[in-house]
């Protein structure tokens, strides 16, 4: 499991963990009833507190895409991976809406912004 944590981007530890780990379901990269790093081990390959990552874990496991088995550790959940990858889509289309706003204040035509678009999506 692969996690980059950045400490300058103003979001919360436990929120970027939680956001890295639902990525990697809804990708298919955790698979079902697939076991997580203990909260501990999980700090402590990350450097963090085991309070951050228990936060991160209850989150996802509120959300249903983790359980816990008593003294066995967590898991990854089967989720409904269709609504999960919808509200990724929308979460893109958000942050893209903003982006096309502040092209357009910027007096960006629509062919600089695909142009843009197009750089970025295949570098």
């Amino acid at each position: 499991m692969n996690i980059v944590i950045n400490t300058k981007s103003g979001i919360a530890i436990y929120e970027q963990i939680a956001s890295s780990i639902k990525e990697q379901i809804v990708k298919g990269e955790l698979k079902p009833n697939e076991p997580l790093p203990s909260i501990r081990a999980l700090a402590a390959d990350l450097g963090i507190s085991v309070i951050t990552t228990k936060k991160a874990y209850e989150n996802l496991e509120t959300e249903h895409l983790i359980y816990s088995v008593q003294g066995k550790g967590f898991y990854v959940d089967s989720p409904d991976l269709a609504y999960l990858k919808e509200k990724h889509t929308q979460g893109i289309e958000s942050a893209l809406d903003e982006w096309v706003q502040k092209a357009k204040e910027t007096k960006m035509t629509l062919e600089e912004a695909l142009s843009l678009l197009q750089i970025l999506w295949e570098s």
